[in-house]
């Protein structure tokens, strides 16, 4: 019962979480000149894109966990982290393209930002993949090193705009956000929101996944 209440409080707390950052976003994030009010999906994509990056890091640390200490525990936190890391992955390539069109005229183009984050996102779909594929240790410990490995294309996807040319727009640069004193408070709010919905999704993901097991354990018995 107690469970119940607190997955409820998680939830009423990020819809009223996300309901403050879309009063932000609408009543005080500036009207770009160029993109209108289409360029407001930034604020959505750039946050996922980041709760994505926090999901495949989580992922990574919990795939070395398992292969160093063992534990269901480390596998459990790796594969949750991995299926909403993919989902946010998602959003990310779909609000991006969405901003593209607006921006650049296309739907996609493979500006390396693009693309890394395309093979990013294959990556961890490869990682699902097999442990629907695989059962038991097979499983795993075959997706903790994919986990591992897929993890090294998260840097190469934030410093592929340094490394070669694109035109991809950067937040971060050496001098800090490029983003207007205006922009900024929609931006924070939106990115905690999102890092909130993250947390809460691992949350019940994990205790869910781990009434799963205790599940399949009784039936093997």
């Amino acid at each position: 019962m107690m469970s119940v209440f607190r997955a409820t409080y998680l939830i009423f707390s990020i819809t009223a979480l996300f309901m403050m950052a879309s009063l932000i976003l609408i009543a005080l994030a500036p009207v770009d000149k160029t993109l209108g009010v289409s360029q407001k999906i930034f604020y959505l994509h750039v946050s996922c894109a980041w709760a994505a990056a926090l999901a495949f890091l989580v992922n990574f640390i919990g795939s070395l966990g398992y292969l160093i200490k063992g534990g269901l525990r480390w596998d459990r936190t790796a594969s949750s982290s991995a299926e909403i890391g993919l989902v946010f992955g998602a959003i990310t390539l779909l609000t991006g393209s969405i901003w593209a069109r607006f921006a650049w005229g296309v739907w996609w183009t493979w500006d390396v930002r693009l693309t890394t984050t395309l093979i990013l996102w294959l990556a961890y779909l490869g990682y699902i993949l097999v442990r629907s594929i695989a059962e038991g240790e097979k499983r795993r410990s075959l997706s903790a090193v994919i986990g591992i490995a897929a993890f090294a294309n998260v840097p190469l996807v934030f410093l592929s705009i340094r490394w070669w040319r694109s035109i991809h727009p950067a937040v971060i640069t050496r001098s800090g956000l490029s983003l207007s004193p205006k922009m900024k408070p929609a931006f924070f709010v939106s990115l905690f929101a999102v890092t909130m919905l993250y947390l809460c999704l691992m949350i019940l993901r994990v205790k869910l996944e781990g009434m799963r097991e205790i599940v399949n354990s009784m039936r093997e018995r």
